[in-house]
Order: C-alpha cells, then sequence, then structure tokens
C-alpha cells in the first residue's frame, strides 16, 4: 500500500445534515448542550489521537451532501454520518451512500425509534456498514473508534498478506 492509499483508507469524513450546525441551541431537551463547534473539534481530536485524518463537515444544502459523498466514494473512505431529516425520506442521499466503498455508519443524537412515527424509519440504514443512535454526542466517539479499529485490522491483514506474498 503506498502512502497515499494508506493515508486515504485512514480518512474520516464525519458528515453531518440539516441544523446540526444548531446543536446546543436547538431542542437541548432532545439533542444535549454539546455545541456543533465541540463536537467537531472533539471528534478531531479524537481522531488523532486514534490515528484517522477526520474531517468534520455540516450543510443544510443536500445538493452539497452529496458531493461530498460522492468525494468520499471516489477517495474510498470512511463516512460517519449523520444525515438529520434526511434519513426518512432522501432517496438521493441514500444512493450517494450506496456508492461508498469505505464503510460508512450512520449515527443519530436522539433514538429514532422513541419519537415521532416519521422518525421510525430510515432510508440510509440498509446500505451502512452499522448504525449508532440514541447515545447522543457519544455516538461520534464510538464510530471513530469502531473504525480505527476496523482500519487497523485491515491495514494489519494488508500488511501480513504482503509479506508472504
Amino acid at each position: 500500500m503506498s502512502g497515499d492509499q494508506a493515508a486515504t483508507a485512514r480518512r474520516v469524513y464525519v458528515l453531518n445534515g440539516p441544523n446540526l450546525g444548531r446543536l446546543g441551541a436547538r431542542q437541548p431537551e432532545v439533542y444535549g448542550a454539546t455545541t456543533y463547534q465541540r463536537l467537531a473539534a472533539d471528534c478531531r481530536r479524537l481522531g488523532e489521537d486514534l490515528g484517522l485524518a477526520v474531517e468534520v463537515r455540516q450543510t443544510d444544502a443536500e445538493s452539497e451532501m452529496l458531493g461530498w459523498l460522492h468525494a468520499a466514494a471516489d477517495e474510498g473512505a470512511s463516512v460517519v454520518l449523520n444525515p438529520g431529516a434526511w434519513t426518512h425520506y432522501s432517496y438521493a442521499v441514500r444512493d450517494a451512500c450506496a456508492m461508498l466503498r469505505g464503510p460508512l455508519l450512520e449515527v443519530h443524537i436522539s433514538n429514532i425509534h422513541t419519537r415521532e412515527a416519521f422518525r421510525h424509519h430510515s432510508v440510509i440504514s440498509a446500505v451502512a456498514t452499522g448504525v449508532i443512535c440514541g447515545l447522543g454526542v457519544d455516538g461520534y466517539q464510538l464510530a471513530l473508534r469502531h473504525l480505527a479499529h476496523r482500519l487497523g485490522d485491515a491495514a494489519g491483514q494488508e500488511t501480513a498478506a504482503g509479506s508472504h506474498g
């Protein structure tokens, strides 16, 4: 694996959809008091500690999210995605997620299954590697730790295979 391939293999995009930039101000009884800026800084810091190249982004524009997912697919990068409201109806986001070659972890701060009925179904889950919901912002930390472990195992297997070939 070349240096560029190794860097891409450890790249993780943490992508957040509509209204998540309002964390801390938007329904703190549901989403907690952590601000989006704090969440982003915590994800970057943990990523650095885990040896991941973490890039955190948020948008309220579906077309921008689609572009980010397409770029991640082209790179083969991993994605931690909180699609926000797009979870429940955006087939465009779902189809972009289906193109990803790296792992996709769907994250929700609240437990979507205990909320309003329209939030119970995710069109993204069927194409996700895993889903974390209802654990607050800790879900992002768990997703990054899982990816670090998973990507570390993949790198170790490739190194071992290369040394035997």
